[in-house]
């Protein structure tokens, strides 16, 4: 078991190291990882895609702590997620929905309330943390409310045609599954239609394509380029198929 952040905080400053100190001090035994700590900021949506890519991933019991939460001490409330023997943790934003959406398996529960002393404004660290810890240590009931289900982002698709996250060599993943679209399919993006390819040298330097990353997503790429600049990309960008 162990427990993997997935947040939206950024790589440098205090934040996720204050969580992870969280999380041994709640739970010593249990490792503790960041995943992503450049998601999308303010964006649940996207971030969404992303938690439920890498989510994946990670070993059946482990405790994903999700947070994307531009409404952070508002009234928004807190989710726990089973889905394919993985927990989730996060904010009743719509982050959480896409791995329920892409599960075989899956169960919601409410999170109940924060404990009274906490910090309205860092819910990662004060109620987040706190909760998947004893989920992790077998006591759910300690920290849900009634089972129930999410009131964001029922509506959002599956698989969503647009650029989610590009990373720091100008790769752009989509939210869309690898899965769903056969190798020889073309791709416009930007006006610009790409062919696939299985790895970046398959494809001449600073030729975009697309590929199915390590984590299963389409993603489009320039071998020995940046795909966001050669085609003016960025988070939200449209991908068509042709």
């Amino acid at each position: 078991m162990a427990f993997h952040l997935i947040t939206d905080f950024g790589l440098e400053g205090p934040y996720v190291g204050q969580v992870l100190a969280r999380l041994y001090h709640d739970a010593p035994q249990i490792p503790a990882f960041s995943l992503f700590a450049d998601a999308p900021a303010f964006d649940p949506q996207h971030g969404a895609y992303l938690v439920a890519a890498y989510g994946g991933f990670t070993a059946v019991g482990d405790v994903m702590i999700c947070v994307v939460d531009p409404g952070v001490g508002t009234e928004r409330g807190g989710l726990i997620l089973q889905a394919d023997g993985r927990w989730y943790v996060g904010p009743d934003n719509g982050l959480l929905v896409i791995a329920e959406k892409q599960a075989q398996e899956a169960a919601w529960w409410w999170l109940a309330p924060p404990i009274a002393g906490g910090s309205q404004t860092f819910h990662g660290r004060d109620w987040f943390a706190p909760a998947a810890a004893r989920i992790a240590r077998g006591e759910l009931q300690a920290v849900c409310a009634l089972s129930g289900s999410p009131t964001v982002g029922a509506d959002w698709p599956d698989d969503l045609a647009e650029i989610v996250y590009i990373d720091r060599y100008g790769n752009a993943m989509t939210g869309l599954r690898g899965t769903t679209l056969p190798m020889r399919a073309r791709l416009s993006v930007a006006g610009v239609v790409v062919k696939s390819g299985t790895v970046f040298a398959a494809a001449r330097p600073d030729t975009p394509f697309w590929y199915v990353n390590a984590n299963g997503l389409v993603e489009i790429a320039v071998n020995r380029g940046r795909a966001d600049e050669v085609l003016g990309l960025a988070i939200g960008s449209p991908v068509e198929r042709v």
